[in-house]
């Protein structure tokens, strides 16, 4: 088998019709789709049924995208494979041009423009900003790249079997950024990234869906857990670089502004390592300032940033003593 289309599936029979029609459509002749369902309770696994053995598929318990397509890639005998969000949209040589583009160039990941496709007050959807996007001109290393501000869904990406065996799988333990972490971790095993020009998936942007915009916090969370286990990775090597400071303290100042009145533990952790990674950094937070007078009280306001000062202070004793 040539490429594994691998889609996982929770409660969406509004979509995953229209979604696997895309698949069924790829010009690629030797492929496969694979469909886990994770736990519908509402008509998809009907709706999956109906296509018969024109897809592969498996019914479990509710247990997270990344753990169904860890069960998808684990059924899956492409050499390549595709991952595909059960409401986003394939457009017809979408796998073709990627995988030509893999094959004739060595590398191990292809990504393609995309299109975010936007839901209207009424329901409908109506195309939005095209994302065409080079990751070498975010920054000439792809583990910056990925970190700091190149993403792209799974539908925009084909990967090579290699490299999903040398990632070993979709990170459980984040269940907002676990696309964007698989795509670092892509980076981080030292992937070779090819650009294919011209729009090859559609990304659904549900009103109220997502949850990096439904749940700002959890959101936040994530990106903090993320951040701690990519400084890790990157400390494991040996010192920090100032461009990997860089990218953390970003990553880091992040989370804290999120979480700020909503997670006081993760808030100091952030805040810590922020000033562990870049000592003196100048927090610029007037608003927030003026934020948590209103709403936590002038004491409580006070005594929070009062803790932000501390720590500030901390990083810049500890930095003059290195000189």
């Amino acid at each position: 088998m040539l490429v594994s289309i691998v889609i996982p599936t929770y409660n969406a029979e509004r979509f995953v019709t229209e979604t696997l029609y895309s698949a069924l459509a790829q010009t690629v002749v030797d492929r496969e789709i694979i469909v886990i369902d994770d736990g519908s309770t509402d008509g998809t696994p009907a709706l999956l049924r109906s296509f018969g053995n024109a897809i592969q598929c498996e019914f479990g318990v509710n247990r997270g995208a990344s753990a169904a397509r860890n069960r998808g890639t684990a059924l899956a005998s492409g050499r390549y494979l595709q991952y595909l969000d059960a409401d986003d949209l394939l457009e017809p040589e979408a796998v073709e041009k990627r995988l030509d583009a893999l094959e004739s160039s060595g590398a191990d990941v292809a990504y393609s423009d995309w299109q975010r496709i936007r839901e209207q007050d009424d329901g409908s959807f109506a195309p939005g900003e095209l994302i065409a996007q080079d990751m070498s001109q975010v920054h000439p290393d792809p583990e910056i790249a990925t970190f700091t501000s190149f993403w792209a869904p799974p539908a925009a990406l084909l990967y090579s079997r290699g490299i999903v065996e040398r990632i070993g799988g979709w990170n459980e333990s984040l269940p907002v950024i676990q696309d964007a972490r698989f795509l670092q971790d892509a980076a981080l095993c030292g992937a070779r990234f090819v650009h294919v020009a011209g729009i090859g998936a559609r990304y659904r942007m549900q009103r109220g869906h997502s949850l990096s915009t439904r749940d700002n916090v959890a959101f936040a969370r994530d990106v903090l857990r993320n951040a701690f286990d990519i400084q890790s990775i990157w400390q494991s090597r040996g010192p920090l670089s100032a461009t990997h400071r860089a990218a953390l303290a970003s990553a880091f100042e992040f989370a804290c502004r999120q979480l700020f009145f909503a997670d006081l533990k993760g808030f100091q952790d952030g805040l810590s390592s922020l000033y562990e990674v870049q000592p003196g950094f100048e927090l610029k937070w007037t608003k927030v300032a003026g934020a948590a007078s209103g709403l936590l009280g002038y004491s409580a306001a006070t005594a929070l940033l009062r803790l932000v000062d501390r720590y500030r202070s901390n990083s810049s004793e500890q930095l003059r003593g290195r000189f």
